[in-house]
């Protein structure tokens, strides 16, 4: 049974607001708030370092820089771009469409050798008569084909990493479920522009005491000479009696700055950016930053890395792979803290045994101490000792302090003990 609305069942959602105006992904780019918070995470996840994995025996991990996903992954998946660039695409497609592909390229040993983005708006994702997924993908004139066709691709060869969505399959499109209030977003610009275009000033009336023989001819006139922003300002001459009534500002109309906020901070919703970072400063301190970017790390990045890392696992590796071999991105760079809070904590670790003085340096990218010089112990206070040996060692003190030194205790006890 064929399943191909799964990816395109959203597309009702795009076309005309409440606001009247048309939003799709790329109108909605266009909106600086979207714009902004796309950049933001696009860059974030873009910039972690991603890394390769492999679990020794005895449990330890090692970077597996000899496998072939390690290169594909952390330097360039293909010839045409840099992980960065790689990643930074793929991101971008899953924040505006929801679902972002790739399609991987394998060799005659099924080893992935290349990773090239597709185009979301261009897959669909269906089922066969035997309930087997797989991908279509659509091509067009302006590739290396040059004609318009529809490819079929396995899941084996798609990179699929879809965001939420309602079947677990195929992710919805945040700017198709949040339409209406990018719309209105649109609709305020929109709104400001015209409004600023006007010289910031409301139309008026122009009153002639008779009957004017050519009013439109008036209208346009006076809208040449006196409208606009560049015209502001100027000094009107009425002629024939006539008198110029300006239509004052609604308070609706000048507080239109306040909707424009109140649209970005909705924006910042959907992506879950905190507002700071779109540049609304006015419920952050130098006290709380801190912290809202830590939350940012961990409600807002950290999801969609556990959906990137997964994704990765599940395609890219192989069955007799998965149990020793796991990609990993490392969010420890964000979520450090400042410099003293950090040198606390290593002196903590440091202290009670289970960061070296080369774990430590190595969070903090410096060379590495020779081993022979100590860089590799792990060291621990002296007056720390398991609970059974405290207990040991209060009994003996306390049977010390009862048998008294043997010059202190009477001459028949030391004469008695002698005999013996």
């Amino acid at each position: 049974m064929s399943n191909h609305q799964l990816s395109s069942s959203y597309s009702f959602l795009f076309g005309p607001t409440s606001s009247g105006r048309t939003v799709t992904e790329r109108s909605a780019m266009q909106m600086t708030a979207v714009y902004s918070c796309v950049r933001i995470l696009a860059e974030a996840i873009a910039g972690l370092p991603l890394h390769v994995y492999r679990t020794e025996k005895d449990g330890s991990k090692v970077k597996a820089t000899d496998h072939t996903l390690y290169r594909l992954l952390h330097d360039e998946p293909n010839p045409e771009m840099t992980s960065f660039v790689f990643r930074e695409t793929l991101m971008t497609h899953l924040l505006l469409w929801g679902n972002a592909y790739a399609q991987v390229i394998r060799n005659g040993l099924d080893e992935v050798i290349g990773l090239y983005p597709l185009m979301p708006n261009r897959m669909s994702v269906g089922r066969d008569d035997a309930g087997r997924l797989y991908y279509e993908y659509q091509t067009t004139s302006d590739e290396p084909a040059g004609e318009w066709s529809r490819i079929r691709l396995s899941p084996a060869d798609v990179l699929h990493i879809p965001g939420l969505g309602f079947d677990g399959l195929v992710g919805y499109s945040p700017i198709a479920m949040a339409k209406n209030a990018i719309g209105m977003a649109m609709a305020t610009e929109d709104y400001g522009a015209s409004f600023f275009a006007n010289g910031a000033a409301p139309g008026g009336v122009l009153e002639h005491p008779g009957t004017i023989k050519d009013p439109s001819r008036v209208r346009k006139s006076w809208q040449q000479t006196f409208g606009g922003a560049r015209n502001a300002n100027k000094v009107a001459v009425l002629e024939e009696g006539m008198k110029y009534t300006p239509i004052s500002v609604s308070p609706e109309q000048a507080q239109f700055l306040e909707t424009r906020k109140f649209q970005i901070n909705e924006i910042a919703r959907i992506f879950r950016i905190p507002p700071h970072m779109v540049g609304d400063l006015e419920k952050s301190s130098f006290s709380n930053i801190e912290q809202q970017s830590l939350e940012f790390v961990k409600y807002t990045l950290d999801p969609w890395v556990i959906r990137w890392e997964q994704a990765l696992t599940k395609t890219l590796l192989s069955p007799r792979e998965k149990p020793s071999v796991f990609v990993k991105f490392n969010l420890e760079g964000l979520l450090r803290g400042d410099y003293v809070s950090r040198m606390n904590g290593y002196a903590v670790a440091r202290q009670n045994g289970w960061m070296s003085a080369n774990d430590i340096r190595a969070l903090e990218n410096l060379d590495r101490i020779a081993a022979a010089d100590g860089g590799d112990l792990y060291l621990v206070n002296g007056n720390m000792l398991p609970l059974s040996m405290a207990g040991a060692y209060a009994t003996t003190g306390q049977a010390q302090q009862e048998t008294p030194p043997a010059d202190e205790q009477p001459v028949e006890q030391r004469v008695e003990r002698r005999s013996r």
